[in-house]
């Protein structure tokens, strides 16, 4: 079971950045990605990361603006977010769990969120 932290979300605007940590996952895992989900709208992914391989996934949409990173002695997983826009306004989330070239395959748990907003 994941005991997820997620930092780093705060208010912006448009065209800044932002950098989001999330700890706490289980050696267990061996994936940590991110989702997002904005008022209204269903949770969508974002970003994933495979731990043991670092292969990295984005959604489209963030795809050259958003970086997944780790840390491994911090046991920490980093979401850079630049080139901000409202569009981005969410709250994010992050999970661990279990996955195969960063697809997903057994989901560990999510934290409890950390809004981001970006205003124009």
């Amino acid at each position: 079971q994941a005991d997820l932290a997620e930092s780093g979300g705060g208010s912006v605007q448009a065209g800044g950045s932002l950098r989001l940590s999330c700890a706490g996952y289980a050696y267990s895992s061996n994936c940590v990605g991110w989702f997002r989900q904005a008022p209204g709208k269903e949770r969508e992914g974002v970003a994933t990361i495979d731990l043991s391989t670092s292969t990295t996934y984005y959604d489209g949409s963030v795809k050259g603006r958003f970086t997944i990173s780790q840390d491994n002695a911090k046991k920490t997983v980093f979401l850079q977010m630049n080139s901000l826009s409202s569009d981005d306004t969410a709250m994010y989330y992050c999970a661990a769990g279990d996955c195969y070239a960063a697809t997903w395959l057994k989901f560990h748990g999510y934290g409890q969120g950390t809004q981001v907003t970006v205003s124009s």
